[in-house]
């Protein structure tokens, strides 16, 4: 793949992953209201990117990346940088459990990335 796929790729985990880590800000800071519900910067934010990873991932699709590789790197990735920030930004505790998990998905992405 050529440089420009996999900064598109690249793109579209950022892109997929912000708009969950958005999301969750949109909950953390909700309004009372249903208008605030619906014009909560954040959540805003959030479905705009949801649109946006989209697009990206199907230009990725588009140039040729079979589903069965683009799709398993773009879920764990993106899970692995939720996690992330679960931790990091909204200060939930993650066992090691999890600390675990999110090695072995690194590994997984490797061995999977390696058929690109």
């Amino acid at each position: 793949m050529s440089a420009i796929g996999i900064g598109i790729f690249l793109l579209a985990i950022v892109l997929n992953a912000a708009a969950n880590i958005l999301m969750k800000a949109s909950a953390v800071n909700r309004g009372e209201g249903w208008q605030d519900q619906i014009l909560n910067p954040f959540m805003i934010a959030g479905l705009a990117s949801f649109g946006l990873a989209f697009l990206a991932y199907r230009q990725v699709l588009l140039k040729g990346i079979p589903l069965s590789i683009a799709y398993p790197i773009m879920t764990t990735a993106g899970f692995i940088i939720v996690l992330a920030a679960s931790h990091f930004v909204f200060h939930e505790k993650l066992d090691w459990q999890q600390w675990t998990g999110i090695a072995l998905l690194v590994g997984g992405i490797w061995l999977i990335a390696g058929k690109m």
